[in-house]
């Protein structure tokens, strides 16, 4: 029986893994899940495999948060361990956070083979810790499973075999889809229009004067239209730090479990974020959605989808919201393949390549 060792680190990742991990179950793969503890919040780990029926973790290696340096050294001493005592016959990373990087360069180094779920996006600014996580991966992995057109030309760009790469739709709508289900009967208790709010990169949140730059954009905004801003630990910690106001038309929520995240998200007129995945799930949702960053890894939820880049200026910002509002734009398309058969299509693959 082949071992497939699955790696999981930060929210983002749970919710793409759930729905593999869920058809794992159904394959003759043995398979073992790793939780690195990259988040170790409850609101940002825990709760989402007790709502997304994930198996619990067979290892966590508690890493918590630490610089790039020391974070990234400590789970590959954990992960190595790991390796050593299952002997896998594949890891699956995925995404691009750190856990995903430092994992697939222990798996090569023990020779064991990689695949990397999310593979080929770019959004070509190295100053973004993910974008040299995502390339130092893929530039390793022996199968890449990608979720959008762009992944696979910039993946051949890169000198990469065609035979390797497996265009299979994107494992964050199958996870919507299964989380809609689950709050189909819900009814929003807020009565008013809202928008949602989520910040949490470093470039945004970490400087005084681009975060102040930010908020006041935003509460220019919610003068409009009610805010609820679904606030990150670090976001907390720099808004505190810099005695930055909200305003009175802000509402700050703690971290959301994905479910309470979603409902919210579902009822919403509006989203300002600077994550990825929220860039997709607006898009199904079709949701407009307003990006506070000046590059975008996604490029498919702008061309098709509900997704503005904005920057993080207040002008930009506020003249982009002025200008389209609840509008989305008339090329909408639900992305190929964004059909919740993403984890079908994976382990099919994976069956073949594994034989």
């Amino acid at each position: 029986m082949k071992k497939i060792l699955t790696v999981v680190g930060a929210r983002p990742n749970f919710m793409k893994a759930a729905p593999f991990l869920r058809k794992l179950k159904e394959t003759s793969f043995q398979s073992f899940l790793v939780h690195t503890g990259q988040h170790y919040d409850k609101m940002l780990s825990d709760v989402f495999f007790e709502e997304l029926d994930i198996q619990k973790p067979d290892f966590n290696l508690n890493v918590g948060s630490s610089s790039h340096a020391k974070q990234t050294a400590d789970i590959m001493i954990g992960f190595e361990k790991i390796c050593l005592n299952i002997k896998p016959d594949l890891i699956v990373v995925i995404g691009d956070i750190n856990s995903t990087m430092a994992c697939a360069i222990v798996a090569k180094k023990l020779n064991i083979k990689v695949a990397h779920l999310e593979s080929g996006l770019r959004s070509n600014d190295l100053n973004m810790p993910e974008e040299i996580n995502r390339i130092i991966t893929d530039s390793i992995t022996d199968y890449f499973f990608v979720t959008e057109e762009s992944g696979v030309t910039n993946l051949v760009n890169e000198g990469k075999n065609k035979s390797d790469i497996f265009f299979v739709g994107n494992l964050m709508i199958d996870n919507l889809f299964y989380g809609l289900e689950k709050i189909k009967n819900r009814k929003s208790k807020i009565k008013e229009d809202y928008g949602i709010v989520t910040l949490h990169r470093p470039s945004n949140v970490d400087d005084p004067k681009k975060l102040d730059e930010i908020i006041s954009a935003l509460k220019e905004i919610s003068k409009e239209i009610k805010l609820f801003f679904s606030i990150h630990p670090r976001t907390k910690k720099s808004i505190t730090n810099f005695k930055i106001n909200l305003g009175s038309k802000i509402s700050i929520l703690e971290p959301q479990s994905y479910l309470n995240f979603l409902h919210l998200m579902r009822d919403a007129k509006v989203i300002f974020t600077d994550s990825g995945g929220i860039q997709e799930e607006a898009t199904i949702l079709k949701i407009p959605c307003y990006t506070i960053r000046k590059n975008t890894e996604r490029p498919i939820t702008i061309t098709k989808g509900t997704n503005r880049l904005v920057g993080n200026s207040k002008k930009d910002i506020v003249d982009t919201f002025k200008i389209n509002k609840f509008s989305i734009k008339n090329s909408y398309e639900v992305p190929l393949m964004w059909d919740g058969n993403s984890a079908n299509r994976i382990s099919e693959e994976l069956e073949k390549a594994l034989q």
